[in-house]
């Protein structure tokens, strides 16, 4: 009995732990949900924080100006080419080749080496005021040609409408002098890319069209000389109408024969042994005797070629001079219109809308820069976690 008691009061003495306390497990609670949030925190929220802080805080006020221009030639309206038909089938205006000539000179070297004729573009892209993540140079560049090249690009923008043909000009800056400023200066150079594009395709022209008028010339020349010398050599201006001639003069000597050996024929039929039929002989023997010797003109060769081989040199120096002439009056029409294209401009930098001088900033968007950072991480949270959670599926299953 008393070892009994002894027992039940060594286990009533026994420690009893006491429960957790609420306000531990609430403790807990919360080191828990950080230890699950930590990837919200990391990915969504610090880089909102950081873009908050740069945009509220750092971000300087940009000014923006903008100007709008179209590159178009005076005979604009005339029908495309094949060539021109078929690029539009496919979505590709041919006018917007001479509008993206002018893109890439204002994003080009050129037009920064232009610029710098006038401004100090250094100072205007490193204003004092400017936060160092957006002014020229950022902490982590180096002052050099190629740096200030790259800094001016994230200040220029240039862009195209296809549906109008109108191309917009946008230049930020950290004052809204400098903003004109540079518009101006890369519409000006535009302008005289385009001044410098027609003076070299009216002086290509013009040279192909005197080189093509000279060789024309010298081809005539050459072709008037052959036929000249031809001429000369064979003692007559037109082998066709020597042939001519002589043909007629045989017809008329034929006509004398016939006659005189029907008059023969008649006196010898009345008195045949006239004394008039002996001249009668001899002149038809010498009507024979010249028929013969104008066909041998004709047909026969006579010392050298006949005739007839003659008259086809002839045709054919005669052709040559025809097609040198022809080819001549051809270069000197077309040297001629090139010369009147050349005194009319082909492409025109019509401004629609100068640069402006803005009087308020309108850039950094702050508020939209933020939000879009973070929409962009939270769909990058998203994509993560979906991620995880299909690992983490797999891994179960």
């Amino acid at each position: 009995m008393k070892d009994e008691l002894s027992m039940n009061t060594r286990a009533s003495l026994t420690y009893v732990e006491p429960p957790p306390s609420p306000r531990g497990s609430a403790a807990d609670r919360v080191v828990q949900k950080l230890k699950s949030a930590w990837p919200f925190l990391l990915v969504v929220a610090a880089p909102t924080l950081v873009a908050a802080i740069y945009f509220l805080l750092i971000a300087s006020p940009r000014y923006v100006s903008e100007a709008q221009f179209v590159v178009r030639a005076p005979n604009a309206s005339q029908q495309p080419s094949a060539l021109g038909v078929a690029l539009q089938g496919v979505g590709i205006q041919t006018a917007q080749g001479d509008a993206f000539a002018v893109h890439e000179y204002i994003r080009s070297r050129d037009a920064l080496n232009e610029l710098q004729r006038s401004f100090n573009i250094a100072d205007m892209l490193g204003r004092r005021g400017g936060d160092p993540f957006s002014r020229y140079p950022r902490p982590w560049e180096g002052r050099s040609e190629e740096g200030l090249y790259e800094g001016l690009q994230r200040f220029v923008v240039v862009g195209y409408d296809s549906t109008t043909g109108i191309s917009t000009l946008r230049v930020e800056a950290f004052s809204a002098a400098d903003a004109q400023k540079i518009a101006e200066g890369l519409l000006q150079g535009g302008e005289r890319l385009v001044n410098r594009m027609n003076v070299r395709a009216a002086r290509d022209t013009l040279l192909h069209a005197r080189n093509a008028l000279e060789t024309a010339r010298e081809k005539s020349a050459e072709a008037q000389a052959a036929l000249r010398n031809f001429r000369n050599q064979e003692n007559f201006l037109d082998p066709e109408l020597s042939a001519k001639e002589s043909a007629d003069v045989i017809v008329n000597l034929r006509r004398a024969v016939a006659d005189l050996q029907a008059q023969r024929e008649q006196i010898a039929a009345g008195a045949p042994s006239s004394p008039q039929l002996s001249a009668l002989d001899a002149r038809i023997k010498a009507y024979n005797d010249q028929i013969a010797s104008e066909r041998t003109k004709v047909a026969n060769r006579s010392g050298g070629e006949s005739l007839a081989s003659k008259s086809a040199i002839y045709q054919q120096l005669t052709l040559r001079q025809e097609l040198a002439d022809k080819e001549l009056a051809q270069a000197t029409a077309t040297l001629i219109s090139a010369e009147q294209d050349a005194q009319r401009q082909k492409l025109y930098l019509e401004r629609i809308v100068n640069p402006n001088s803005p009087d308020e900033s309108t850039q950094p968007k702050r508020l939209l820069s933020i939000l879009a950072v973070f929409a962009s991480m939270m769909v990058v949270y998203g994509i993560g976690w979906l991620a995880w959670a299909g690992l983490r599926e797999h891994a179960q299953g």
